[in-house]
């Protein structure tokens, strides 16, 4: 055991990856280790990288830059999505001591016997093929919510997609074990638990079992006050799913991310993704018609090869027809061992940043609009530990961020609030009524 040794942690990219970097962060702290800022000299740093995007990569190699002018003498071991599909690569980063896998990074304690720079990194990996289990993580003492991983790896293999190349086929516990996991949340001062996974309206693999199933045992777990779902993809997110965060639980909250990635048919083909834009009309509406104050959030890619002018249009005017709440935009990016490239004309990077920008500016106006149908409705908020000038921030049952002047009684409580004003920075104004 290595003990007196200073730990700190960077993840890249989606919740995911942050439930399990908490879930790697105890390994070390049970190891003696103790978990320090990023900034604060420690002898180990551990990178949870992300590879969804170019960019990514880069942003792994310039935090092993900062972590080394931090400390020169720091040992430095990269893990993630992006360690797992360039793995030799990484390893002849300047400065990199150890490079692990997605089956060998839960076993990280076992790969470090000392805290010594390596003249050569030890690399660590095995074909994705034979990663077949299921390690369960979750989020502690992080944030006022909890991360709980649920699934893992994905069968899909849309066109323009590493995860299947990073994290495998898709794989979960099963009901049962995954409610302990909660429990486990619900002994703690936690009140909110956000669902992640790479596709979770796909668990069940292999159990017999399914995602419904999973939110109704979930949503029986006493301690836990508010469920969130990260994402979900359209054609997984069923009505009875639906109707059941809506209208049966007490606990699932009103907000749905639905990843629609283009809403234009030819290239939704294209991009291997399994529903039309039609179907993903009828689920907002079906949600809309049950909850008219549903958040609904939407991932979109912008350039995908081959896209047109007109095909952009096709998918910005339907985007704009359909009642959501706000985007998240991705720029395509070329990656590596994926078909897309194959699939059509490359879009001249400027034009994906027009396209970008418009998607942008359409995603403020949603958003504004939702925020104003909100005004003067009184809703229940989780109040966030963070302070900036004065000011604490929190989030209400359906997604809406609000502010007030900080105060210490209010922070990871509930609250009811009245929505009075939306600010120049678009977060909402409150009065704390209770």
């Amino acid at each position: 055991m290595i003990q007196f040794k200073k730990v700190a942690f960077y993840t890249l990219g989606c919740k995911l990856n942050f439930s399990e970097t908490s879930t790697i962060a105890r390994l070390f702290e049970d190891a003696g280790f103790a978990k320090v800022d990023f900034e604060d000299t420690p002898d180990v740093f551990v990178i949870n990288t992300c590879s969804v995007t170019d960019n990514a990569d880069k942003k792994c190699k310039q935090l092993v830059k900062k972590a080394l002018k931090t400390n020169p003498n720091a040992f430095v071991t990269i893990v993630g999505c992006y360690a797992q599909l360039k793995p030799e690569e990484i390893g002849k980063i300047p400065g990199v001591d150890l490079v692990l896998g997605a089956n060998e990074k839960f076993d990280i304690i076992s790969y470090i016997e000392n805290t010594d720079k390596k003249e050569e990194a030890t690399v660590a990996y095995k074909n994705i093929k034979e990663t077949k289990s299921f390690v369960p993580a979750v989020s502690f003492g992080d944030r006022t919510r909890s991360f709980l991983k649920v699934q893992d790896g994905c069968d899909y293999f849309c066109t323009f997609c590493t995860i299947p190349l990073a994290r495998g086929k898709s794989r979960n516990a099963s009901i049962a074990e995954t409610i302990e996991e909660a429990k486990k949340i619900a002994n703690t001062d936690i009140k909110e638990v956000v669902l992640t996974g790479v596709n979770i309206g796909d668990f069940g693999q292999g159990e017999g079992e399914n995602f419904y199933q999973l939110i109704q045992a979930l949503d029986k777990v006493e301690g836990i006050d508010r469920y969130r779902i990260s994402s979900i993809e359209p054609n997984l997110l069923s009505n009875e799913i639906i109707d059941f965060c809506l209208t049966d639980s007490n606990k699932f909250v009103p907000h749905f991310h639905i990843p629609l990635q283009v809403g234009n048919d030819r290239i939704l083909k294209a991009m291997r993704r399994k529903y039309e834009r039609s179907l993903y009309a009828e689920r907002v509406a079906h949600i809309k018609s049950l909850s008219k104050d549903c958040c609904i959030g939407v991932d979109v890619i912008v350039g995908f090869p081959g896209e047109t002018d007109e095909e952009f249009l096709d998918s910005y005017n339907f985007l704009q027809s359909i009642d959501i709440s706000y985007l998240h935009v991705f720029t395509y990016s070329e990656r590596a061992n994926t078909s897309a490239p194959k699939l059509g004309e490359t879009v001249p990077m400027e034009k994906r940043k027009e396209r970008s920008k418009m998607l942008h500016i359409l995603s403020d106006k949603k958003k504004r609009a939702f925020y104003e149908e909100n005004v003067g409705s009184q809703r229940t908020v989780l109040f966030e530990a963070e302070e900036d000038e004065g000011m604490m921030y929190g989030f209400t049952e359906n997604y809406v961020k609000v502010k007030t002047p900080f105060d210490a009684s209010l922070v990871n409580q509930f609250r009811k609030v009245k929505l009075t004003a939306i600010d120049r920075d678009g977060i909402m104004k409150i009065e704390v009524l209770d």
